[in-house]
């Protein structure tokens, strides 16, 4: 290549490499102005995917109606942070409240236009906006969800839509804890109430209340790549905070010190809230499931059960492991561990394609049943639930106990797998196990191959846990 060619070739590179870059400037420019600042949110295109495959399951002259979640109140004139309805963000990628989304099989008129989706909005409105955020109005959610036709949610009411006309009317049941705002005539509540009106005259058996549960069941069980990575990204924070807990903990901590190092982690590396309320139990609240007081002050011999997920772009992780406060796990918590370890395992196993969904779980409990009864913790088999009460494996998604068929297991579904065993005071066995309290919770991708544990990147053995407690952290308040 001659001098003046290679030139030409560096000046025509760099040429492109800034128009590309003005291109993603300009981008990030107008979806700034909507309020939206995360770059790696799900595209418009895979809501518009979603829609498109829920289509495909409606018969012939049908639609579907959904509601976007209530808002919900905190106490007073103070609302909680907004949270979408899952199924509603799967369908639109809309993080707003008080909308609604109708999905056609056929285009009808709407407003003089054809159109088979049409995705009502809170309008724009700068006196409001000033108090609670930008709106992205129809405008935007058009440009930036990609919906066929977008209109503001106080034209709905107005919108000559005759329900009667349809072969069937999908739609879940309307929320019933619902706030109405009396200076919003355009809220969900009276939106709701506005769409009663309007199927009113609609045959009973032309409306159907199931459907939608199916359909969406069947469709968020399997995971699209690019809610994969979403959902790796998650559970990547998740296990960093998993790791500085335990590298942090020690005697005298408290519970909410604990938690406050895991959502520290979580809201640091940009997730948005806790995919479920932290649950840091110790000692005898290591035995309570869901237990989310998180007050107590921790002692030497105390195991701390930190079941933690984050949220990130709307999908939640769910990690757990349990942890001896003084860094040792003693004699028979170590027992007591390596048995739920042994469970999980067995469990694991169990993740493949085609096996029943209830495999994992029948494989775990089996291994716990057969050790407490080989320590005389039980007598029977039968006993086992004492100690055991809840399944090994649930979905997980953009619920933490996420949707699905619970048929075999399917290529690319994440379930969990999560034996436990809990003994609190008082149980009918030797005093020296009250109160050991262990879970063991992984989140484990479907594949056609073997599984993948997700979340694989903590340390699970209890000769792991203890080298890692010896390691410093930044929130120690004393050098190990």
């Amino acid at each position: 290549m001659s001098f003046i060619k290679l030139w030409i070739a560096i000046l025509l590179l760099c040429a492109t490499n800034i128009i590309g870059q003005e291109v993603e400037n300009t981008k990030a420019l107008k979806i700034n102005q909507f309020g939206i600042y995360d770059t790696d949110l799900l595209p418009a295109s895979f809501h518009k995917k979603n829609r498109e495959k829920l289509r495909s399951f409606m018969p012939n002259n049908s639609v579907a109606v959904f509601f976007s979640s209530p808002v919900k109140n905190r106490s007073n004139d103070v609302d909680f942070q907004y949270h979408q309805d899952p199924n509603f963000y799967y369908l639109t990628g809309l993080r707003e409240p008080h909308s609604i989304l109708i999905l056609l099989k056929t285009p009808v008129d709407i407003n003089g236009e054809q159109t088979n989706e049409v995705l009502f909005v809170q309008p724009k409105d700068e006196s409001k906006e000033i108090w609670t955020g930008k709106r992205i109005g129809k405008i935007g959610a058009e440009l930036l969800l990609e919906v066929e036709t977008a209109l503001d949610n106080t034209t709905f009411n107005a919108i000559d839509f005759n329900f009667e006309e349809f072969d069937q009317v999908f739609h879940f049941p309307l929320a019933t804890d619902i706030k109405d705002n009396p200076f919003d005539k355009s809220d969900l509540n009276n939106l709701c109430l506005q769409f009663g009106a309007k199927l009113s005259k609609t045959e009973p058996d032309k409306i159907n209340q199931s459907k939608p549960f199916e359909w969406l069941n069947r469709l968020r069980e399997i995971k699209t790549e690019e809610e994969l990575v979403l959902m790796r990204k998650a559970i990547a924070i998740t296990c960093e905070a998993q790791i500085e807990l335990i590298k942090a903990l020690e005697p005298n901590m408290t519970e909410f010190q604990s938690e406050a190092i895991i959502e520290y982690i979580f809201k640091s590396n940009g997730a948005e809230y806790p995919g479920f309320p932290s649950i840091l139990g110790s000692g005898e609240n290591s035995c309570v499931l869901h237990y989310n007081t998180n007050r107590k002050t921790m002692t030497g011999d105390n195991l701390l059960v930190s079941d933690v997920g984050a949220e990130y772009h709307g999908y939640t992780a769910d990690v757990t492991r349990t942890i001896p406060v003084n860094g040792t796990f003693s004699q028979e918590q170590k027992i007591i561990y390596d048995i739920v370890l042994k469970a999980q395992e067995a469990g694991i196993k169990k993740c493949k394609e085609g096996n029943s969904f209830w495999d994992p779980n029948i494989a775990a409990t089996s291994v716990v049943s057969q050790e407490l009864q080989k320590l005389g913790i039980i007598k029977s088999p039968i006993g086992v639930r004492k100690y055991f009460m809840h399944g090994t494996s649930h979905y997980l998604g953009l619920d933490v106990h996420d949707v699905g068929t619970y048929l075999p297991l399917k290529v690319n579904s994440v379930i969990t797998v999560e034996p436990g065993i809990y003994i609190p005071e008082g149980s009918p066995c030797d005093k020296k196990w009250w109160n050991i309290g262990v879970r063991i919770e992984d989140d484990v991708l479907i594949t056609s191959d073997k599984p993948e544990v997700l979340s694989d990147c903590i340390p699970k053995t209890t000769n792991e846990i203890e080298k890692l407690m010896k390691e410093p952290s930044v929130f120690n308040r004393k050098n190990k």
